[in-house]
């Protein structure tokens, strides 16, 4: 009985050795999987023999476990915005069909790529799941998928227009201003490029005339082609008003007044211009326009208003936020990647596609924003190699194949001593 329970013995660390093999075998493998985690076969002694005042006789090994072993592995640049790393704990979370069924799944390899609809997909087109936002930008609390490609920014409208400049102070003051000759009836001008609620651009020219010691007067004026009511190619004043200093150069009051009518767009249209902190308003009166004796500049014109604007790339920061580029300059958060931690990540179920199914052994999910509630960050045009020790692999490969020529010694006595009992018999 001992014999043959001996052949048995051998026989199961035969399988074990093998299956030792194929758990080395399968890290090898995947050493240059992206976000792949390796694993490591746990064995334990079958049921024993007791003999009785004689102690216990094993009888042999089995396969506890092939246990995941989830370090960190090492981060690789890509350069491609949309490939993303997790510097930490944590998985993300796509969503849509694998292997023929249709759920939530989870993985640790970012390789994300935009699809034809402008979600946020892996390669196998399951979509990302993360929190969207608003046309404002502000994320919201709801979990989806991630349509971030085929975002828009809407025009707007100009509010303000600020200028800083000198206005010579001893400028000859010139002829009574004239609108149809405002070049000749004006000592300086300036231009800025104004939006409606349409998106459409006007060009405003504003003209400077002095009028007296530290008084002066400017006049905007556009062509009345973009205007209700105007005429195409003949100028047209959209605000007005008067700029006062006093006798160190700074401003000290301003008076405007403004119609703005743009064509086919909302009417009329509040537009400010903004010449500084004047001392009326409790300001310096040197942060905007000035009246020193220097020769009349603009330092700096800026308005608030854009058009209408694409897409032109986006990126993604440690937080998980994706801000969108677009091509009238504009920037906005588009949405946020959300990841998943759970307390017994190792015991998650791999399903291939380098994605993992939640279990119950694992736990509940905890769901949020990267860089929270003991999430990792994001590393952004960077992703995750495989956590392979290829020494390591190929020193337990040669323990796993001298395990298997021992179990073989094994099986091969037993037979060998069976075969003398046999021979008793002659």
């Amino acid at each position: 009985m001992s014999l043959l329970s001996s052949l048995y013995t051998g026989t199961s660390g035969l399988l074990a050795s093998s299956q030792e093999l194929s758990v080395v075998g399968d890290n090898i493998a995947n050493a240059g999987t992206i976000g792949f985690k390796a694993s490591r076969a746990s064995f334990a002694d079958t049921l024993s023999q007791s003999l009785l005042g004689s102690g216990q006789v094993g009888l042999g090994s089995r396969l506890q476990m092939v246990q995941k072993i989830v370090t960190q592995g090492a981060l690789t640049s890509t350069g491609l915005a949309t490939d993303l790393a997790i510097q930490g704990n944590g998985l993300f979370i796509v969503q849509g069909s694998h292997g023929g069924q249709t759920g939530t799944y989870y993985t640790r390899a970012g390789q994300f790529t935009l699809d034809a609809n402008g979600y946020l997909v892996n390669l196998e087109g399951l979509r990302v799941q993360g929190y969207t936002a608003d046309s404002t930008g502000a994320v919201n609390g709801a979990l989806g998928d991630l349509a971030v490609g085929q975002a828009t920014s809407v025009p707007s409208a100009t509010a303000e227009v600020a200028v800083k400049a000198n206005l010579q102070s001893d400028a000859v003051i010139p002829a009574a201003w004239d609108p149809l000759d405002p070049t000749g009836t004006s000592n300086f001008s300036s231009g800025v490029t104004v939006y409606d609620s349409l998106g459409t651009p006007h060009q405003v020219d504003v003209y400077y005339r002095r009028t007296g010691a530290g008084t002066w007067e400017w006049h905007a004026l556009t062509d009345g082609g973009g205007l209700t009511g105007g005429t195409a190619g003949t100028a047209t004043q959209i605000a007005s008003g008067t700029l006062s200093f006093d006798t160190t150069g700074a401003l000290t009051s301003v008076t405007q007044s403004s119609s703005f009518n743009p064509r086919n767009a909302v009417n009329p249209q509040p537009l400010v211009f903004d010449f500084g902190d004047p001392a009326s308003a409790g300001g310096t009166g040197l942060e905007g326009i000035t009246q020193f004796a220097s020769a009349s500049s603009v330092t700096f014109i800026s308005q608030d208003g854009h058009p209408a604007g694409d897409l032109a790339g986006i990126s993604i920061d440690a937080t998980g936020h994706v801000q969108g580029s677009f091509t009238n300059g504009t920037s906005r958060v588009l949405g946020q990647v959300a990841l998943a931690t759970f307390p017994a990540p190792d015991q998650l179920e791999r399903l291939g596609g380098t994605l993992l199914g939640a279990t119950l052994a694992a736990g509940q999910p905890g769901v949020g924003a990267p860089a929270q509630g003991g999430r990792g960050g994001l590393v952004a045009g960077a992703l995750e190699q495989s956590n392979v020790d290829l020494a390591e692999e190929l020193v337990r490969m040669i323990a796993a194949q001298r395990g298997f020529q021992a179990n073989s010694k094994t099986i091969s006595t037993a037979d060998q001593l069976l075969q003398e009992l046999m021979t008793l018999k002659r």
